[in-house]
């Protein structure tokens, strides 16, 4: 029982860090770039996508065919703590995935982003 809560303490200590993260098939070198305010929540999309569930069609279909072993996962990038109290989480994480997303250009024939 002590281990139990021993484990419970330490998720409830482990830092919740945002940042932008890419889902890149080897077969075809496309890329999804990708926000979160929690990177833990990255297994939950591994999740979807092994279930079948991903609301982006073109990635979930190449999912299908290729198989989860023809995809890597990555964070790219961790959002750095800032002390500007006019700017907020969300919004700084959507100006770094957008810096991202200019970088790599992920769309077309390149990517699974829209």
């Amino acid at each position: 029982m002590d281990r139990k809560k021993e484990l419970k303490q330490q998720y409830k200590e482990t830092k919740i860090e945002a940042g932008i993260y890419q889902i890149k098939n080897l077969k075809n070198g496309k890329i999804f770039i990708g926000s979160t305010r929690n990177l833990k929540t990255l297994n939950g999309l591994k999740f979807m996508l092994e279930t079948g569930s991903n609301r982006n069609k073109q990635l979930q279909e190449d999912w299908t065919h290729f198989g989860k072993d023809a995809f890597t996962i990555e964070v790219i990038e961790i959002l750095k703590p800032t002390s500007d109290l006019y700017t907020t989480e969300k919004e700084q994480l959507t100006e770094l995935e957008q810096k991202w997303l200019d970088q790599l250009q992920p769309y077309g024939e390149r990517g699974y982003n829209r």
